[in-house]
């Protein structure tokens, strides 16, 4: 890195350095059909499973790392996701919903990733939180209002409330608090340098996820 990105608050630099996966992530011709309600449940389903299998290695990971100078002040138990997706998927999948629960290769490889990162490397493991839980309190807040009006979920009720921060209650507020954790992260430049390609892998990894939910659920010509 040269000085002029020494002198750039980390967060930012991570934010800049991702947009482009970040634009191609959100415009997947999936994410674009589900969104744009062209898709039924049966879509918005499959893709909950998909985030179960990636929050289940991002949160299994985390309690190894509370103590850890770098990734311990972002282990933070109101972002914890897992049980409400737990809740999500008996809601859409029924009380047995774990039966014949299958990640997509492309899941699978992205949580083998993150799992990684966790057990290995704890700057790495800060990529993946960043990339999911900053996008969940954001843009995730779309796709939570999309579902209630398309498939006619109860507000913040089962079958949205991975999307719901029940202890959050100002977002906008704890992002801030997020960022300044990001600006304060305990590496040089060198290793500040791979955290943000390994957010940028994070991005493809999701954006692969999203490829192989988009061949499982073409729309009819």
């Amino acid at each position: 890195m040269d000085a002029t990105a020494t002198a750039t608050p980390f967060s930012t630099l991570i934010r800049t350095a991702s947009h482009e996966q970040h634009i191609e992530a959100e415009t997947s011709t999936f994410m674009s059909d589900l969104l744009g309600g062209r898709l039924g449940v049966d879509a918005y389903t499959r893709y909950t499973e998909q985030l179960w299998f990636v929050y289940r290695a991002l949160e299994d990971g985390a309690g190894a790392l509370r103590a850890d100078a770098v990734a311990g002040p972002f282990i933070q138990p109101e972002l914890m996701r897992t049980a409400e997706l737990e809740r999500d998927l008996a809601h859409l999948r029924g009380a047995d919903w774990r039966e014949g629960l299958e990640p997509l290769p492309a899941t699978a490889a992205y949580a083998e990733r993150v799992a990684e990162c966790a057990r290995s490397w704890p700057a790495g493991y800060i990529a993946h939180h960043y990339t999911r839980y900053l996008g969940d309190l954001s843009g995730g807040q779309i796709i939570r209002d999309k579902a209630e009006r398309t498939w006619g979920f109860e507000r913040k009720g089962d079958g949205v409330r991975f999307y719901v921060f029940e202890g959050i209650s100002n977002p906008a507020s704890f992002k801030r608090g997020y960022r300044e954790l990001l600006d304060a992260v305990d590496a040089d430049d060198l290793e500040k340098q791979r955290i943000v390609d390994e957010c940028k892998r994070a991005f493809a990894l999701n954006t692969a996820v999203f490829r192989e939910l988009g061949e499982a659920f073409p729309l009819s010509a």
